[in-house]
Formats: C-alpha cells, sequence, structure tokens
C-alpha cells in the first residue's frame, strides 16, 4: 500500500524558501529545514527573554545594585583621573605663605576705628594765669633750668591779654550743648580756662559742677561748634584684666595724640602726695603723661570707659612709667552735674 505525503497542519505544503529533497523511498518529501515555527528562537532572543522574566521579579534589587554600581564607577574614575598633589618641600611652603600675607584682606586697626570714633568728642584745655612781673617790669622766666617741674607756657592767646598759659589738659564732651568733662585738677588749678574744640573752634570755659573725691570737674564753653558730636559713654561692667583700651588727649600740648594698651587691673587706689585718696580705678597701661589728665579712656568700640586722672611713677618724675590710673566713667558721671566746686 502507497504511503500518503505528509502536509502541514494548515492544509498547505510548506515548500517556500525551502529545498525539498526526495527519501529514499522515493515517496514521501523530506525538506532540509524544519517549519519556522518549530525552529528553536536564537540566543540573543532567549537571553533577552530571559533577562526580562528576572528583571520583572527583582527589579527593586536590580536598581539599587545598578546604582551602587554607578556610585563605585564614578568614584574609580575620578580618583583614576585626579591630578596628584606636588610635592610640598620647603621653598613651596615660604612661597604659599609669603602669597597669603601678600593678599591678605586690608583691614583697619581696631585701635584707629577706637580713635576716629572719638576723636570729634575730644578737646584741649588750657589754663591761664596772670602774667607775674619781676622787679624790673619784665615777665618772669617761667622756664627756669632750676624749675624743671614748674610748667613752661605753652602759647599764649591774644583774647587773654595779661595771661599766659600755665596748663594744659584734656577733655571730652558728653552732651549736645557743649558740656565738657575733665578733671578737676586740671580746671581749679588755673584762673582762666579756655578749651579747644575738634573743629578749632575755641572758647572760654567755666566750671559748673565738680566732684572733688573722684577728681571730677564739669565745663561750660561760650561757644560751641555747630557740629558738635558728644562721646558714648558705656559702663565698665565685664571689664577684665587683658581688654583692649585706649588713651587719647594732648601728652605735654602734643595732639590730639593716641596711645594704645590693656586694662591692667580693678579697683585699685591711688594717693599723691597726702592728698585725697582715690579708689575702685581703672589701672592702664596705655602711655599718658602731663596733658593726658582729663581724657577719655576708650574700650575698642570707641566708647568711654573711664577719665584718665593720674599715672604712677616711684622715681618721682612726671612722666609715665608703664602705670596710669582712670576713673570709672558711673565714678565720674554721678553727682558731678549739680556739685559746685566753689
Amino acid at each position: 500500500m502507497k504511503r500518503r505525503p505528509l502536509y502541514s497542519r494548515s492544509g498547505k505544503l510548506r515548500t517556500e524558501g525551502r529545498s525539498p529533497w526526495v527519501a529514499p523511498d522515493g515517496i514521501n518529501p523530506v525538506y532540509a529545514e524544519p517549519p519556522p515555527e518549530d525552529q528553536e528562537p536564537p540566543l540573543r532572543k532567549r537571553m533577552a527573554a530571559r533577562w526580562a522574566s528576572f528583571y520583572g521579579r527583582r527589579q527593586g534589587r536590580v536598581l539599587v545594585a545598578s546604582s551602587v554600581l554607578l556610585t563605585l564607577l564614578l568614584i574609580g574614575g575620578y580618583e583614576a583621573f585626579r591630578p596628584q598633589p606636588p610635592d610640598l618641600n620647603q621653598s613651596r611652603l615660604s612661597a604659599a605663605v609669603n602669597y597669603a600675607i601678600d593678599h591678605r584682606p586690608e583691614a583697619p586697626a581696631i585701635t584707629s576705628v577706637a580713635y576716629a570714633k572719638i576723636i570729634p568728642s575730644v578737646v584741649r584745655v588750657d589754663g591761664y594765669d596772670p602774667i607775674e612781673m619781676n622787679s624790673s617790669g619784665s615777665p618772669n622766666d617761667r622756664s627756669a633750668p632750676n624749675e624743671p617741674n614748674k610748667p613752661h607756657p605753652l602759647h599764649s592767646n591774644s583774647d587773654l591779654p595779661g595771661y599766659e598759659n600755665s596748663s594744659v589738659g584734656t577733655g571730652f564732651v558728653i552732651k549736645d550743648d557743649g558740656m565738657i568733662l575733665t578733671n578737676l585738677h586740671v580746671a581749679a588749678g588755673a584762673k582762666k580756662l579756655r578749651v579747644i574744640f575738634a573743629d578749632g573752634t575755641e572758647a572760654n570755659a567755666k566750671i559748673v559742677g565738680a566732684k572733688p573725691e573722684a577728681d571730677m570737674a564739669v565745663l561750660k564753653p561760650d561757644v560751641v561748634p555747630d557740629d558738635l558730636k558728644p562721646a558714648t559713654l558705656t559702663t565698665t561692667q565685664g571689664l577684665k584684666p587683658g581688654d583692649l583700651v585706649e588713651a587719647v588727649g594732648f601728652p605735654f600740648g602734643i595732639g590730639p595724640s593716641a596711645s594704645s594698651g590693656v586694662v591692667s587691673g580693678l579697683r585699685r587706689e591711688f594717693d599723691e602726695d597726702g592728698k585725697s585718696k582715690l579708689s575702685n580705678l581703672i589701672q592702664f597701661d596705655a602711655a599718658a603723661n602731663p596733658g593726658n589728665s582729663g581724657g577719655p579712656l576708650i574700650n575698642a568700640d570707641g566708647e568711654v570707659l573711664g577719665i584718665v586722672t593720674a599715672i604712677l611713677n616711684p622715681s618721682g618724675a612726671r612722666t609715665f612709667a608703664g602705670i596710669g590710673f582712670a576713673v570709672p566713667i558711673e565714678n565720674a558721671a554721678s553727682g558731678a552735674m549739680g556739685e559746685s566746686p566753689l
């Protein structure tokens, strides 16, 4: 019995694209390639299908692992291509230090800022006494060598005929009306007082208040500049040794001059030549000399902490030896306004 030829399930003989050949029996056709739907998928497609199945089941873990791997690759790449720092030897270190010094930002010194704030309020206080005449009718020479500690006339003033400059001190404006605070020993030792403001305005002045136990006096000038600027006062609470201070005044009539230092001590006492003892003083080491008396002792912000009052020199000379004293501004201000020294 003859065998029937094999046909595809679709009812059509699958011969397109294939090369048929005849089996040895000469009856049944055999094809060199199986039908396309019966072929095994290529390797690429099989791998893609497996990856899709794996990614679908473990999507979260795959994303985390990918992120970690990418981060490690970026870090490794940065480390691989980062330029190595140069070897630091002494010459390069010196060059770097010099460069930093040469290119540092310029900033004003604290003391210069403080000085600029206080200087519009500082005044010079000159004392004048009648000119003494000798028997021949000529003025006495007050600069005789046998009187080294006697003040030499600093300058004459045409507005005060018959008087000569016998002393110099410092004060500072504390109110808009021109009221000036200074030392009592500066103001009370002369027959007439003359003050010179920061803008050059000169005026006669008189004592309108005093506090002898604090060596303080309040002066009232006859003329006041239009743009007068009072000093800013501050408390000494919290002041401690080592704090920066600055003394401003007219030492030996030169100035206004500034000298800086630190607070050396607090609550000091001072007694000179059996005179009334001063207590609760600020000790400081900013240079102060005759002429600084009555001037402000300021902090780094240009605020007045106290009034320069005395210096201590064990040798007896009237020059600075590293120890100065100032009356705290609280002591000076309380009571000085209303007490008359006369």
